[in-house]
């Protein structure tokens, strides 16, 4: 029994299917249903049932599954706790980001990041936040980048920045010749909105008193910030964006972007970890590369911000 093939194993039954397990490891399925097989003719039972699809582990192969989780979270702890003495950089890291965060954080500090510290084995995946605490819980990711929400106690956090929620507003849209948004402005608007399951829809509505948006979600299901964006500068409707956003934006997009009347809405974006988190100094640096590429402003909260 190698360590190998039990994540080959948490591979199958993470994707529930032998060939995008065998793509996830970076080897081929014959080698990876070879392996799997070998670890059942060990212990003399089947983890697996074939003929399902998907596949599903069989009765004993749960029990099986449930000790290769803890026995790969003791080795992986072993190595980091080692790096982690040794001060060292090395080893993978993943991270998970909020899809409202990534597009506009990312491109500000990993190429320098990957210039700076060439040996270090940094991978980025965009989750939602009830993925991203999942994926945490089950070490499938070493830090999750996201906007604080009330129900995290159950993880250490790690303040980042505040960001603006900023408008996004078409040209000849009534809100276009206003200086700055005030929520009763959004009664009757057409609204271009992220689906359920998104905070940064979710900490809108709450602040904005919002009931519904079902006119713009009739006409665009699920959607994302760039999509709706072109939408608004397309001549239709409001979105609206985080303040990073407003950076990479040029003069003629610049004209679209109102600001909420004071005190403005705010989200607190932190990095978060498990409470047993072992690479405390690789994590500060990545904090520290992240501050460091982000307006010094956003690193206060401010009189004329209210975060929600």
């Amino acid at each position: 029994m190698t360590l190998q093939q039990l994540e080959y194993v948490m591979a199958v039954y993470r994707f529930r299917h032998f060939a995008k397990a065998a793509d996830s490891c970076n080897v081929t399925q014959p080698t990876l249903s070879s392996m799997v097989q070998k670890l059942e003719e060990e212990l003399g039972v089947k983890i697996f049932d074939r003929k399902s699809q998907p596949i599903v582990p069989t009765p004993a192969g749960k029990l099986i599954i449930e000790q290769a989780w803890k026995v790969l979270q003791r080795a992986r702890k072993l190595k980091e706790t080692v790096e982690e003495e040794k001060n060292s950089l090395l080893g993978t890291f993943n991270i998970g980001i909020l899809p409202t965060i990534a597009p506009y954080l990312i491109p500000r500090f990993f190429p320098q990041l990957m210039r700076k510290y060439p040996d270090m084995d940094v991978r980025i995946t965009e989750l939602k936040t009830e993925d991203m605490c999942r994926a945490l819980i089950r070490g499938d990711i070493d830090a999750a980048i996201v906007a604080r929400l009330d129900e995290m106690e159950g993880f250490d956090s790690h303040f980042l920045f505040y960001e603006q929620f900023m408008g996004y507003v078409a040209e000849g849209d009534p809100l276009f010749g206003k200086e700055r948004i005030k929520t009763s402005d959004l009664t009757g608007e057409f609204l271009w909105l992220l689906d359920e399951g998104h905070c940064f829809r979710e900490q809108l509505f709450k602040f904005c008193n919002l009931k519904t948006a079902t006119r713009s979600k009739t006409a665009y299901t699920l959607g994302s910030i760039e999509t709706f964006m072109r939408i608004v500068e397309n001549g239709k409707g409001v979105t609206f964006i985080p303040e990073l956003a407003v950076l990479q934006l040029n003069e003629s997009q610049r004209r679209l972007v109102r600001p909420f009347a004071i005190p403005a809405p705010t989200r607190e974006v932190i990095m978060m970890t498990g409470k047993n988190f072992i690479r405390t100094k690789l994590r500060q640096l990545l904090i520290d590369e992240i501050q460091a590429s982000v307006p010094q402003e956003m690193l206060k909260l401010g009189a004329s911000r209210v975060k929600v």
